[in-house]
């Protein structure tokens, strides 16, 4: 079955580009004008993947994707027109997967397209079915995080990194080893990506009472630490 990828941008010429691309490399384009559009057409029937733009009119692409991370995890795109450090940081912070920046390859999109899927699909090696650090427990099975019996949402990256860190505690992961364990096949990923998931981790586990856990280590990288409990 072919995947089926929600193609969301106001502008018909790169709209039609994008789906184009994708329908020659095997995939269903569901087109969307706006965001809202893209918005009920997501509720009516969910697609694998959504190609998003940011600067959309009525509702833009980071709405949509506040909207649609409130009941989904699955993957968008995020593509815009600026190349500002703060819009990829806010996109990825929101729950997106990746960023592009326009004008764009089109075989370059469908290519983080298609790594983006296969991240997706991808199947663990065999490990613990469970991992704990205090409160904190993960279950690889489930794709559940929990805190004290409080669900965490986490994105499908986030919750890759979080797995990473917590199944060797004490160990210093540094960018590039959480990167390759995050985004398998994924290209051009930027460090700073993995900083902004890192941070929006803490920021959910924090929310649910979990407080600090990930620790930096300065000039290295990151290790899972003690879960201290807000009081």
């Amino acid at each position: 079955m072919a995947y089926r990828i929600l193609v969301a941008d106001d502008d018909p010429h790169i709209r039609d580009i994008i789906c184009f691309a994708l329908e020659k490399a095997g995939m269903t384009a569901l087109p969307a004008r706006d965001g809202a559009e893209a918005l009920r057409q997501f509720v009516a029937s969910p697609p694998d993947l959504i190609v998003l733009d940011v600067g959309m009119p009525e509702m833009d692409g980071l709405e949509v994707c506040r909207r649609i991370r409130k009941t989904s995890e699955v993957p968008v795109l995020f593509l815009s027109a600026r190349d500002e450090e703060i819009d990829r940081v806010i996109g990825l912070e929101i729950g997106g997967d990746d960023y592009v920046t326009k004008p764009f390859s089109p075989r370059e999109l469908v290519a983080r397209v298609n790594a983006i899927l296969k991240r997706m699909q991808v199947r663990p090696a065999p490990g613990p079915a469970f991992l704990s650090r205090g409160a904190l427990d993960l279950d690889p099975d489930a794709h559940a995080v929990t805190f004290r019996s409080v669900a965490v949402a986490l994105t499908a990256i986030e919750f890759a990194i979080l797995k990473t860190l917590i199944a060797r505690p004490g160990q210093v992961f540094s960018r590039g080893h959480i990167l390759d364990a995050a985004y398998r096949g994924a290209i051009h990923v930027a460090d700073r990506t993995i900083d902004s998931h890192v941070r929006n981790i803490r920021a959910k586990l924090a929310a649910a009472g979990c407080d600090s856990v990930i620790e930096t280590v300065h000039g290295v990288g990151f290790r899972i630490g003690p879960c201290r409990a807000e009081p």
